[in-house]
């Protein structure tokens, strides 16, 4: 897995635009900075078809160190939770695109060969069982 850092994505877009790397690093700055201040606010970030951003809060709780298994206090913190989008997620995670509803497995034109129908089971454990 390659990390591609904000350098290369600027080359990449100034190649793209046409514009100079100075000015699309300084757009990319501006956008990156504001969306900082957007969730520093408490401010949700929707970006269609992209995903969203949004700042959730922690409330505190005990845990424990696994180390030494002694009890820690954590305190209540703010956290950012990003839900990844429909197009993002059908590029990065291969699903197909399909607009259309999957057909169901068994269609009413389906003939199947008449049998004798299974025995039921017990849908939960009787009293009678030794465990």
């Amino acid at each position: 897995m390659h990390t591609t850092t904000k350098k290369e994505l600027v080359g990449r877009i100034a190649d793209q635009t046409g514009q100079t790397k100075v000015v699309v690093k300084q757009v990319m700055q501006a956008f990156l900075d504001e969306i900082v201040e957007e969730l520093a606010h408490g401010n949700r970030l929707e970006f269609r078809e992209f995903g969203v951003f949004e700042v959730k809060e922690r409330r505190a709780r005990r845990a424990q160190n696994p180390r030494t298994l002694e009890k820690v206090d954590v305190p209540a913190k703010r956290i950012v939770k990003f839900k990844v989008g429909r197009e993002m997620r059908a590029k990065v995670c291969d699903e197909p695109r399909s607009p259309q509803r999957p057909e169901p497995k068994g269609s009413a034109k389906e003939v199947r060969p008449e049998s004798a129908p299974a025995p039921r089971q017990p849908s939960r454990p009787t009293n009678n069982s030794p465990f």
